[in-house]
């Protein structure tokens, strides 16, 4: 059974965060916040694992 992992799993973090940003220079709030929830369903589907997903979800919302 797979588990969250919550430890640091990103090679390049500070790319993948300048990235994450880059993306979202010049949008407005709105379209900002389709973009997240299009990457957030993108990303879940790339999981797949439901009992992960629902980890995730319960961890993002106690750190929240």
């Amino acid at each position: 059974m797979a588990r969250l992992v919550t430890t640091p799993n990103i090679p390049d973090p500070d790319g993948f965060y300048a990235e994450l940003v880059a993306v979202h220079d010049g949008l407005s709030a709105e379209r900002s916040a389709a973009l997240n929830a299009r990457l957030i369903l993108l990303l879940a589907n790339q999981i797949g694992d439901r009992a992960v997903l629902s980890d995730a979800i319960a961890a993002a919302a106690k750190t929240g």
